[in-house]
């Protein structure tokens, strides 16, 4: 079931995320072997007009009153670098098809005309001094050829360094996606989400959680390749 977003605001949104990207916090030490997060292509539609929006929630454009639809969902993770230690202010993106499997990107032409117009479809954030980050999107849908999934990008000091896709644990179309079974068992286990109900959600809202780790963080004066603009983002504040 599809459920509306006018029930849920930003300021609900921003204190959920504070507590999703709190909850996932660990422990520091028990990463002494963590491997990478396997890389995966970035696909040919990263957006080639970023949306008006560009923050970190992407159900609601700008001040508009009309939400996306979709199941709400609250995507939330640390990024690590394969110490163990969180990478502050790493630059997230994501980018998926709306309710309808549209992508943003104006060459994906499958079903432009049930293009959902309120779904951002692009968003971006940059992790806190904990390696948290926080988005609002939808569960995302099957695209034609392929099983759903949310695509990532991860950059540090204005260089891509990781470009990956998240998608659904147990979903049916995983097992017959040739870009998700290129990988093996256990590369494959770190790209699938497990899409929960969140807990005391009214309007079954659903929370999952994917944690990043970098092989490779760049000076900070390396400053290239960077896609996305930074701007302020929108970002979880604890009152």
């Amino acid at each position: 079931m599809h459920h509306p977003t006018q029930t849920l605001n930003r300021r609900h949104a921003l204190q959920t995320g504070l507590a999703l990207g709190s909850a996932a916090l660990t422990t520091k030490g028990v990463f002494a072997e963590i491997l990478e997060t396997p890389s995966q292509t970035e696909g040919p539609f990263y957006p080639n007009q970023l949306p008006l929006d560009t923050d970190n929630d992407l159900l609601v454009i700008n001040d508009s009153i009309t939400p996306a639809v979709g199941d709400i969902t609250h995507l939330s993770g640390i990024v690590r670098d394969t110490a163990g230690s969180p990478v502050r202010n790493a630059f997230i993106e994501i980018w998926q098809v709306d309710n309808n499997a549209v992508y943003l990107h104006t060459g994906d032409q499958t079903n432009r005309e049930n293009q959902d117009k309120n779904f951002q479809g692009y968003g971006r954030f940059l992790t806190d001094a904990q390696g948290r980050y926080y988005f609002r999107t939808i569960k995302p849908v099957p695209y034609p050829g392929r099983t759903p999934h949310i695509h990532v990008g991860v950059s540090k000091a204005g260089q891509r360094i990781l470009t990956t896709q998240l998608y659904i644990k147990d979903h049916p179309n995983n097992a017959g996606d040739g870009l998700l079974n290129r990988l093996n068992a256990e590369a494959k286990q770190m790209l699938l989400g497990d899409f929960q109900p969140l807990p005391n959600s009214s309007i079954g809202e659903l929370a999952v959680t994917f944690d990043i780790t970098l092989g490779t963080t760049p000076d900070d004066n390396d400053r290239k390749n960077l896609k996305g603009v930074a701007k302020p983002l929108w970002k979880p504040r604890a009152n």
